[in-house]
């Protein structure tokens, strides 16, 4: 049914900056919930939605954002947040789940984890799936739609997949890279986000999703040194690796901080393999094969058509000036403001494309082994270095990373 009136909590993280233009052109209407409504300022698709500032662990905030509201999106998570995240998650869930109900909302599509609800779940997964029990747990009706590994262009789960294979020729494993999990493209997971609004069968089901294959995460590094040009990698498995210090060897090694590869690590640590194939039934869809999803993800990076990343998602209950999971505790608690001024000649438009051109492959202008340096310290104390990089070598936007 198109022309629903749609909230999507999450807008400026990596699913949901991609959710809204899926839902705008399958004719929806759409309002999005921010914490940072400037950081949607220079999408694409801006002029063409409502945004509402507000956090999702604000139940003032959620009431106003779902009035009038047909369905909502729950796209929000702490992958990377403080000791009390499942309690974090937990209130936030609680808070949605009864303004949604208060807004007489027709549905709830939650993008939960896929796993097996057992003994050995990850902590992270384990509070997945007790956020859709609770969005559950209401007179709403709730489709939670769980997934494993995504893959495109910009995911974290792809970064990580990326630099690990280009970055080491030759690498020590820890045993999860031998277990399995089942891979699904970003394009076949929004698929699924967006028709599961429509569909009357999918309300109060939980539904499994995945690609065709089911590989493991060596599986999956060999088809990407493949698919890019690479030599085969050489592979050392060291069984001891505890997911910590895997997350800690990720986070140095790749541009993800190690408190956000600690997640995704921990998710791989158990089978993470579709179990369910109700969503054949309910939700057919043919999806694309790994390796098609890579292939896809590796020309969108080579053709510069990534349109949102990893590093453009606040954190749950966190201002952007917050430090990440990753930082010393005593970090983000002040802000020192430089200002410095010179007069060039040179046009305003010409000084500023220089300046747009900062960081990357460029490097920086003065002193350039100085940041060079600044990054190896930087992943000396559990930083990620300049190996983040930017999102596009000249257009700068808001909120983009610049190497750090």
């Amino acid at each position: 049914m198109a022309d629903q009136h749609v909230l999507v909590t999450g807008a400026s993280g990596y699913i949901g900056g991609r959710l809204v233009p899926a839902l705008l052109a399958a004719g929806h209407r759409v309002r999005c919930l921010a914490r940072t409504p400037s950081k949607l300022d220079d999408v694409a698709w801006r002029d063409r939605v409502e945004v509402v500032a507000g956090d999702v662990t604000d139940p003032g905030a959620v009431r106003a954002a779902l009035e009038g509201i047909d369905a909502a999106y729950y796209l929000v998570h702490s992958m990377g947040g403080t000791a009390d995240f499942a309690t974090q998650d937990r209130r936030a869930a609680e808070a949605f789940r009864d303004a949604a109900a208060d807004a007489d909302v027709g549905r709830i599509v939650y993008l939960g984890g896929l796993g097996d609800d057992e003994p050995g779940l990850s902590s992270h997964l384990d509070s997945r799936h007790e956020v859709g029990r609770l969005l559950a747990d209401g007179p709403v009706p709730v489709t939670e739609l769980r997934a494993a590994v995504i893959i495109g262009s910009g995911s974290a789960s792809f970064e990580m997949l990326r630099n690990l294979v280009e970055v080491l020729p030759a690498m020590v494993t820890p045993k999860w890279v031998h277990t399995r999990c089942q891979p699904i493209a970003i394009r076949d997971m929004l698929h699924y986000l967006v028709a599961a609004i429509d569909e009357p069968d999918a309300a109060g089901r939980v539904l499994e999703v995945g690609g065709p294959d089911v590989l493991t995460y060596l599986d999956m590094m060999r088809v990407y040194a493949e698919l890019a040009g690479l030599r085969r990698r050489l592979v050392v498995p060291v069984p001891v690796l505890t997911p910590r210090l895997s997350s800690l060897w990720v986070g140095l090694v790749t541009p993800l901080p190690s408190g956000l590869a600690r997640p995704l690590v921990e998710s791989l640590s158990a089978e993470v393999v579709v179990r369910d194939h109700a969503v054949d039934e309910v939700l057919p869809h043919a999806c694309l094969a790994f390796r098609d999803a890579v292939a896809l993800a590796l020309q969108r990076v080579e053709d510069l058509e990534v349109s949102t990343r990893w590093s453009g998602a606040d954190l749950p209950g966190r201002s952007p000036a917050d430090p990440l999971p990753s930082d010393p505790e005593w970090a983000g608690g002040t802000m020192l403001a430089d200002v410095q001024e010179a007069w060039s000649p040179a046009p305003p438009e010409a000084v500023f494309a220089t300046v747009r051109g900062i960081g990357g492959g460029r490097g920086w202008y003065v002193a350039n082994w100085l940041w060079a340096l600044r990054g190896w310290l930087d992943i000396l104390v559990g930083g990620i270095g300049l190996r983040r990089g930017r999102r596009h070598p000249d257009d700068l936007r808001v909120g983009d990373a610049l190497d750090f």
